[in-house]
């Protein structure tokens, strides 16, 4: 190999002399050349253009209008790939050859439409980490196949059906024979390598320090993608899932230093007027599942969406934009974040991928304080490794499927109006054995795919309109059909039933007297991933037409990627009934990250490690960082990937205000997933412990 090397070196050290010479006679022994490659490799050239075709296909389906899916980079980092994976076919023969192709063609066809089915649901490309949690797609099977997968996913797995077909007509034709394509060629595997490997090069100079930077974090999957393309995505996210097995080799003392320098830069909490002043307190903490803040005061034809949500809002405290932080996790991201103030993994999932890392979380803190702490969940205990991390954040006890009866099934599971009834019998119990608690309910029938409308009870998302009837003389009732029949109409009805069944939930514990000395707090996991074409027509409806208004009428409302972006906020609410005099919202954008430290001020507990802050410290000064990079205050949405700045409210933005919020935001991402790639909070304290144990020696 090494000799075959050197001779193509020669060889295109003389064609450059050629070309010096005689450029044309050189151009002309080029072009017989390629005719002649063409020719005698058409299998092979497929092989390129079909999987480079592949990967162009999938950027437009997913990233699409976000950049330009022609771009030369990512087109040249496909092919660079193509062409040196498919290289040592040349060492091969016969069938080997023919199957080593095709083997290749498969795999890659299937990541792509791995990665297209992927991204409709969570706006990301997928992981080899998140393979560790393949067994939780079972407990939501329905749910991918009726809402994840489209018939653009299935357009990948031609290609190979196309390679079958040719490889069919060139054996019918007797190409292969004509040609010699199946002997062995050393020859032709280091010239094609070599091609290739090149080609690669002059991918890696187009691109900047920024591009390598976010390649190395790989934080945003879709800059990634749009910048090398999604096989050498792939080849970095193999080397980074085995990161984490790694972590004892390499990194950890740089990792300790920032995570040391984070902690020592960081602003404490001052007290306000909300310090201290749930202490004590019982904490009945509701996990809304998919629940948006949209929803709350939204009313079709007179009737409220959300009746007992809104009856929350407007009797406690409201924080109108709180967003979450989930990545791939989803649910159990939010409860990661919600119960340690840290960001999920950058790699798989916190749940799947770290449980066994030491973190200060809510349940332990409170503990300290005498709190007995549990979460209850009508789904399987193993459903995000909860058996396990559950143990790990500090509960108690996890009450799951097996402790309740499944009389009633909606969706994934039991329904949220039985588990909550039978969830209020088991915390009765609770408080007669315990002097405080802190109780965790997750919900779940308001869970993707949205589709048992029958089970959800009556509620109607058409548009109803009373008119004079010229004719009769008498009022009639007139109606469109609006939002019935779409994915949002669904979510609607979805959410109005979850609704029922958390004022069901509420009414019980009133009437056992489960609210006196209690906090409720109830927090919206995350969004409902629904598609941006139903809130389009959701605000610009037209009932003349049954359609969307076009975009030159005057009424039309823009709702584009970044409405899309600022619409995904969930609710959190903070109410006792003995503060509904006192309600307040709070207008500040919030991340889950910050609930822990405000709700620390509230009931006096401290986590040294928080990334968040107390809102109502902080106020107007908060930065919410998502898990991709972007990151929002209340004066601008910043698009990482785009380098795009979104302005809110007519804010006048600096260069040197994004410059700073997207170091803050680098450096606050880059620490959390030390800590759990590194298990820096129980490591720095053994080394505190140990510098300690020294100084008292010596």
């Amino acid at each position: 190999m090494i000799k075959s090397i050197k001779s193509n070196l020669l060889k295109i050290k003389k064609q450059y002399i050629e070309l010096k010479e005689n450029p044309i006679l050189f151009l002309k022994k080029i072009g017989n050349s390629l005719k002649k490659y063409w020719y005698e490799n058409k299998l092979f050239i497929l092989f390129v253009f079909l999987n480079v075709l592949n990967a162009l296909l999938l950027r437009f389906f997913t990233i699409g209008e976000k950049t330009n899916i022609f771009d030369f980079r990512p087109l040249l980092a496909d092919f660079s790939f193509v062409v040196i994976i498919g290289s040592f076919s040349y060492l091969m023969k016969k069938k080997a050859k023919f199957i080593y192709l095709f083997l290749l063609t498969l795999i890659m066809s299937i990541i792509c439409m791995i990665n297209s089915a992927y991204y409709t649901f969570y706006t990301s490309f997928s992981s080899i980490s998140l393979l560790s949690t393949a067994r939780f797609i079972t407990a939501v099977g329905d749910a991918v196949v009726e809402n994840v997968l489209q018939p653009k996913d299935l357009i990948y797995i031609m290609m190979p059906i196309i390679f079958l077909y040719f490889n069919y007509h060139y054996k019918k034709n007797r190409y292969y024979e004509k040609v010699g394509f199946f002997n062995k060629s050393k020859k032709l595997a280091t010239t094609t390598l070599i091609f290739g490997i090149i080609s690669f090069f002059v991918f890696i100079s187009s691109l900047t320090a920024t591009d390598i930077g976010r390649l190395t974090k790989q934080w945003n999957r879709e800059y990634v993608v749009m910048k090398f393309g999604i096989y050498v995505y792939h080849v970095n996210d193999l080397v980074k899932s085995v990161e984490p097995k790694l972590a004892a080799l390499f990194g950890y003392d740089n990792a300790l230093k920032n995570f040391n320098e984070y902690y020592s830069e960081k602003d404490k909490n001052s007290t306000n007027k909300y310090t201290n002043i749930f202490e004590g307190k019982n904490i009945i903490v509701i996990h809304a599942e998919s629940i948006q803040n949209f929803v709350i005061g939204m009313e079709f034809n007179g009737v409220e969406v959300t009746p007992n949500l809104n009856k929350l809002a407007s009797t406690g405290l409201y924080f109108n934009n709180f967003y979450s932080q989930v990545s791939v996790g989803t649910s159990s991201d939010a409860e990661f974040t919600f119960n340690t103030s840290l960001m999920p993994a950058n790699i798989g999932t916190a749940f799947g991928n770290y449980f066994d890392k030491e973190y200060v979380t809510i349940p332990k803190l409170l503990k300290e304080k005498g709190y007995y702490t549990f979460a209850m969940h009508g789904n399987n205990a193993d459903y995000w490794n909860r058996r396990v991390m559950h143990k790990n954040l500090g509960y108690d006890k996890l009450y799951a499927k097996d402790d309740f009866v499944i009389d009633e099934v909606i969706g994934l599971g039991l329904s949220d109006v039985s588990f909550f009834k039978q969830s209020v019998e088991k915390l009765k119990i609770i408080k007669e054995e315990n002097e405080k608690f802190y109780g965790t309910f997750i919900m779940l029938t308001n869970h993707t795919p949205f589709s048992e409308t029958d089970k959800y009870g009556e509620f109607d998302v058409s548009m109803k309109e009373t008119i004079l009837n010229s004719e009769t003389g008498l009022m009639e009732e007139i109606t469109y059909p609006y939002m019935e029949g779409t994915k949002l109409g669904d979510y609607f009805k979805s959410v109005h039933y979850a609704d029922y069944a958390l004022g069901i939930f509420l009414e019980e514990l009133e009437k056992n007297g489960l609210l006196e000395d209690t906090v409720v707090i109830l927090y919206g996991d995350h969004d409902a991933r629904l598609s941006n074409s139903d809130y389009v027509r959701l605000y610009n409806y037209d009932k003349t037409t049954n359609d969307i208004l076009p975009e030159t009428d005057p009424n039309y409302i823009d709702f584009n990627e970044y409405s899309y972006e600022l619409n995904r906020k969930v609710p959190f609410i903070i109410w006792s009934k003995d503060r509904i005099d006192k309600a307040e919202t709070i207008n500040n954008v919030m991340g889950m990250y910050d609930v822990m430290p405000t709700l620390g001020n509230m009931f006096n507990f401290y986590n040294e490690y928080a990334l968040g802050h107390d809102i109502f410290s902080i106020k107007e000064n908060n930065i919410v960082v998502f898990p991709n990079g972007n990151w929002l205050t209340n004066e601008v949405y910043y698009n990482s990937q785009l380098q795009e700045s979104y302005i809110i409210n007519n804010s006048v933005i600096s260069q040197e205000y994004i410059d700073k919020n997207s170091e803050y935001t680098e450096k606050l991402l880059s620490v959390s997933n030390d800590i759990l790639v590194f298990d820096l909070i129980k490591n720095s304290r053994i080394d505190t412990v140990n510098e300690t144990n020294i100084i008292k020696g010596s």
